[in-house]
């Protein structure tokens, strides 16, 4: 176990959702499960900590306005309030640049005296409401970067195509998913990548502007994640559909046409399958087809069985073995009217286009208060410079 500061630097509002939600992020990959994390914010240009919580398990949720700023995010356990005591004690051990020692990008802190002292100073038990009236300023910690080590340097290239056996976006990512994806760990989540499983029941009729076709459409993924915490809905299901400009679009109007002629007409299709305005025979009959073919997909593999008849003894101990099935069953069909998600893997997508496809997305209810909630990544194909062997390759990760 670590201990680690996160700064939430001029934003109360951030603090206040770190506590709400019992959730940190981090701009660098620094936490692992098990750390000890002291959260801290600003007030009358003087940091403070007021709360502490245990790393409990990675997540996808990023619930601040800057969630593309955070590369990591983690839930919390065993939240701790205290009186909000000065960051600056630090000093007495750390010296001038305590701030750049102890702080700089959530670091692990290695000096048993400043642990101990953190630990000292964590004192009274105190009510959320006191960490509610914390005015946030900003001041910049004076702060000595460390120096960056360069392990090897890279430069871009364009996937081939998305299917090509050996340069394809999706061929390589399906194959290092958990390795690029660390938000989802393997352990609590089905990656399904048979895509010929999966079909949409046609949707009858046009949507305005001709841009969704009654035509059926298949995701080239589904990714079905398990989060004990929604006790609602622990079960979120992500239609992924994998997209690349590669080689042969490499013109801006090219890729222009591509993005608004296909790819956003194709993501509205799979959000309009399951959205209440959709015709509801239609939807339940999409509904009931893929809960089917999850189960299927999941009863044909027995470490897939071990996995899953796990989570559902999570979330309901002591259950019957026979009843397990019928769980999982209520479950999955449960999660595609509440806890749905489309995810769009792309070789480009600037942060305006993301954000026009999040809001077309969203725009589709599942019910009263849900929306078809969208994610984008971009993944680009990275070749080392400047070695002798020229099949080195990386795969980098935009959130």
């Amino acid at each position: 176990m670590s201990v680690r500061i996160l700064h939430c630097g001029e934003s109360i509002e951030n603090y206040n959702i770190c506590i709400d939600n019992k959730i940190v992020g981090f701009t660098k990959r620094t936490a692992t499960i098990g750390d000890l994390i002291y959260i801290s914010v600003k007030k009358d240009n003087e940091s403070f900590c007021g709360v502490r919580g245990v790393i409990a398990e990675i997540t996808d949720e990023r619930p601040w306005r800057d969630e593309d700023n955070y590369v990591q995010s983690f839930h919390l356990k065993d939240m701790e309030f205290c009186n909000p005591f000065p960051l600056k004690v630090l000093a007495e051990i750390g010296g001038k640049y305590w701030g750049a020692k102890y702080m700089q990008s959530s670091k692990a802190i290695k000096d048993k005296e400043a642990i101990s002292l953190l630990n000292s100073n964590f004192l009274k038990p105190s009510e959320k409401s006191l960490h509610k009236s914390l005015k946030a300023t900003f001041e910049e910690i004076d702060t000595e970067l460390s120096p960056i080590e360069i392990m090897g340097t890279y430069t871009t290239i364009k996937f081939h195509s998305e299917q090509h056996k050996s340069r394809g976006l999706e061929t390589l990512v399906n194959k290092n998913f958990y390795n690029l994806f660390d938000d989802y760990q393997k352990r609590s989540s089905i990656l399904i990548s048979d895509n010929r499983k999966f079909i949409t029941s046609s949707l009858g009729s046009e949507m305005s502007n001709g841009m969704v076709k009654g035509i059926s459409s298949i995701p080239d993924a589904l990714l079905i994640n398990f989060n004990k915490r929604n006790i609602a809905s622990p079960f979120q299901l992500n239609l992924i559909e994998y997209e690349c400009y590669g080689q042969n679009k490499t013109k801006l109007m090219d890729k222009f046409n591509y993005l608004n002629g296909h790819i956003i007409p194709q993501l509205m299709r799979f959000a309009s399958a399951f959205s209440i305005a959709t015709d509801s025979s239609l939807r339940d009959s999409t509904i009931k087809s893929w809960v089917e073919k999850i189960i299927e997909h999941i009863y044909a593999d027995e470490d897939i069985i071990i996995k899953v008849s796990g989570w559902i003894r999570e979330i309901h101990p002591g259950i019957n073995e026979q009843k397990i099935s019928l769980e999982l069953h209520k479950l999955l069909t449960k999660s595609f009217h509440e806890n749905l998600r489309i995810m769009l893997i792309i070789d480009e997508l600037t942060t305006d286009q993301k954000d026009t496809i999040k809001n077309i997305i969203g725009s589709f209810k599942l019910g009263s208060e849900k929306n078809i909630e969208f994610l984008g990544f971009v993944v680009r194909l990275e070749q080392r410079i400047n070695v002798i062997n020229d099949n080195e390759y990386a795969l980098s990760l935009q959130k």
